[in-house]
């Protein structure tokens, strides 16, 4: 088995791509071992290594945040845990928890539901792909007086170019197609 990595805009994430499907259908992000242990036995196996303080899984990859370690030291372990776990079948998540609640409810005023389904729409269609290239999500969470309220995961969390991607890239383009668009802003 071979696992590619790939460097994010993030310096403290990095993406690992192991050549499988890890999620099926949506992703999921674990901030914490106690969390990843609850739903994940791979990202549990992924805290235990020393300096892993995030894990992210896609469609095709896996994203891991780290603190202050040094990736030349992490990467090996980090490698050999991915390597193992595929190798060994088990799945990516427990039996019981598939897929990982996305959070609050999202939230728009009664009659916003068309500019809501445009918002989604392009997300979905020119967001989301270009986002998990650099092993990270984006999701909707909300619509209220102009501003657009998204979720940002894997390695778009604590990025430093989030700030500049959101506000000159994602809010130009909704502003473009969703005149109605004033700001937008993570949550």
């Amino acid at each position: 088995m071979f696992i590619q990595t790939e460097s994010t805009p993030n310096p403290a994430t990095l993406k690992f791509l192991p050549g499988k499907v890890v999620m099926d259908s949506g992703t999921a992000d674990f901030r914490d071992a106690e969390e990843a242990g609850a739903t994940s036995p791979l990202a549990a196996k992924l805290f235990g290594i020393p300096g892993v303080t995030g894990v992210f899984y896609g469609y095709d990859f896996i994203t891991i945040t780290k603190d202050g370690a040094d990736w030349q030291h992490l990467k090996p372990a980090i490698l050999g845990t991915i390597m193992e776990h595929f190798m060994s079948g088990a799945p990516v998540m427990s039996s019981q928890t598939q897929e990982v609640a996305a959070g609050d409810e999202e939230f728009f005023e009664d009659g916003d539901e068309t500019i809501v389904a445009t918002i989604k729409e392009l997300l979905e269609s020119r967001v989301r792909p270009a986002v998990a290239q650099d092993g990270g999500d984006i999701t909707f969470r909300g619509f209220r007086d102009g501003k657009v309220f998204l979720h940002m995961k894997g390695a778009c969390a604590g990025c430093p170019s989030s700030t500049a991607t959101l506000k000159h890239g994602i809010q130009n383009l909704l502003r473009h197609f969703v005149p109605e668009v004033r700001e937008v802003e993570a949550v």
